[in-house]
């Protein structure tokens, strides 16, 4: 598998869903395409807004970190 490219917290701000298409959501350092989900439409799931770090917010959610398996990860968040 080849190296996922790095994007900025810059970058993933622009894929909130407002800006520019894409729809993009960071967790432990990987950011995931969660585009075509129809929770994230617009860029907002419940109170969250995607182009953003979600790894805190998680805590909060009714769900586990086993809910980013169901989307393609297509960077990593530069540190």
């Amino acid at each position: 598998m080849p190296e996922l490219p790095q994007y900025t917290k810059s970058q993933l701000a622009l894929r909130n869903g407002q800006d520019k298409p894409e729809i993009w959501v960071a967790y432990n350092g990987i950011i995931y395409d969660v585009t075509e989900s129809r929770l994230w439409r617009k860029g907002q799931h419940y109170e969250h807004w995607a182009g953003q770090d979600l790894t805190p917010e998680l805590a909060d959610a009714p769900h586990t970190h086993e809910v980013f398996v169901r989307f393609k990860a297509i960077g990593k968040l530069k540190p």
